[in-house]
């Protein structure tokens, strides 16, 4: 398991990935796109790489508008492994 980001960890992490935004113990993006096929193509695309990873998003669909939040549940919190999926996320969306 991995282990809880401390505030200042935390912050430090965040500056890799801006999109982001901290709240209630998770981080969270939304990414919207021109179509609804494009938002749901990008939904298929995170979803493998959630699952090579074995860390996976709470996604919620809105018509073009995917919003994203990634917590490590078991501890309680932002992890590194949330931080590198974000990443994994904004090189997915850039």
């Amino acid at each position: 398991m991995s282990e809880l980001l401390e505030d200042d960890d935390l912050t430090n992490a965040l500056k890799k990935c801006p999109e982001w935004d901290y709240e209630k113990k998770s981080i969270t993006r939304t990414v919207e796109f021109e179509e609804f096929m494009d938002a749901i193509d990008f939904v298929n695309d995170l979803a493998e790489i959630a699952e090579e990873a074995q860390h996976h998003p709470d996604i919620t669909i809105k018509h073009t508008k995917i919003t994203l939040k990634l917590t490590t549940e078991d501890a309680g919190g932002v992890t590194e492994l949330d931080i590198e999926l974000a990443q994994r996320v904004d090189n997915l969306v850039d």
